[in-house]
């Protein structure tokens, strides 16, 4: 939307539309489910002012009010399922990873949280007929686990008709069993994966306010942002927030956090995937002592939460441990060079 539509808006002149547009807010939509504390901040006016602004986007973009439920059912087609690439798994979720949702995959070192965030970077691209919803991912690194490497290995360990499909509609031409044209697949999947190291809980958090622009950017694009991905999103917060006395300010800002991810998934239809480290339970004398770190606010906004547990050798057990609409289950798959595959 041009900044000049901004300026519509009541107490909008054109240095208030250029302060939001700098900061993201540069749609009716994206004015209108924002907080008058978090524009008065961005745009430098009074609170009431913001108030005024937000209500008056409110109006124009048509949401905040009451609907039936048959209008949120319609509204729910519009949700892409991303595929694991893991029959069982996306049984388990009902089809997929869901965009306009959290999903958060949390489990113990070397489980392989890493392993599903580079496999859906991978998947998203795919055409939507295998499972893919055509679109590119970004890439929040706070743990120093993105390997280019790894995109490449799962990349050539999809099976040949997604490969042949997937280089037919990018336009490259060749087969799977070419080389070059296989080379300029990865290198073609590579580009369309936005990659950027959060060096600290300040900068995570700000590297969510430029994934929103990014997203923005790419809205129209033959390649709109369809994945979220954060990996992990705890470990900065857990670092830099010690002990009961720093609790509540780390989950404050935990939350802030997540709905600043929740708003991207919402407002550019992508999914958002977050892992998780877990502590555990020295209380817990019976079933696993193994839990989540993040409490309840986590918890509690996450749409779907995932367990992936350790077993023999390569083999990963996947719990959905929460879903607002799906039974409780478990399935089974391997870690393998080739990315997740079915047991």
């Amino acid at each position: 939307m041009a900044e000049d539509d901004l300026e519509n808006l009541p107490g909008v002149g054109p240095a208030t539309a250029d302060k939001l547009v700098e900061s993201g807010f540069e749609s009716y939509q994206s004015i209108a489910v924002a907080s008058p504390a978090e524009l008065s901040n961005t745009a430098d006016i009074g609170e009431s002012t913001a108030s005024d602004i937000i209500n008056a986007a409110r109006d124009a973009a048509d949401i905040g009010g009451f609907e039936s439920g048959a209008a949120v059912l319609e509204r729910r087609e519009q949700i892409g399922k991303l595929t694991w690439n893991v029959p069982a798994v996306d049984e388990l979720l009902g089809g997929g990873v869901e965009t306009q949702s959290i999903t958060e995959v949390y489990g113990e070192f070397g489980a392989g949280k890493s392993q599903v965030t580079h496999q859906l970077s991978v998947n998203v691209q795919l055409p939507t007929e295998y499972g893919g919803l055509r679109g590119s991912a970004i890439f929040v690194d706070s743990e120093d686990t993105f390997r280019p490497e790894r995109i490449d290995d799962m990349v050539r360990g999809l099976d040949d008709e997604i490969i042949q499909a997937t280089m037919d509609d990018r336009g490259i031409e060749g087969s799977p069993g070419d080389e070059e044209a296989m080379e300029a697949l990865v290198t073609d999947v590579l580009d369309k994966i936005h990659v950027a190291k959060a060096f600290n809980s300040n900068h995570q958090i700000l590297l969510a306010e430029k994934a929103k622009e990014l997203a923005s950017e790419h809205e129209d694009s033959e390649w709109p942002v369809r994945l979220l991905s954060v990996d992990s999103l705890t470990a900065h917060f857990r670092a830099e927030y010690v002990g009961r006395g720093e609790l509540a300010d780390r989950q404050q800002k935990l939350n802030k956090h997540l709905h600043d991810l929740m708003r991207i998934g919402d407002l550019y239809n992508a999914a958002v995937l977050v892992t998780n480290q877990v502590a555990s339970n020295p209380d817990s004398y019976f079933g696993d002592p193994t839990q989540p770190i993040g409490g309840n606010i986590l918890g509690h906004t996450s749409t779907f939460r995932m367990y992936l547990r350790k077993s023999k050798g390569d083999k990963r057990i996947v719990r959905l441990v929460d879903a607002p609409n799906l039974a409780d289950g478990e399935a089974v798959m391997r870690v393998q060079d080739a990315g997740l595959v079915p047991e």
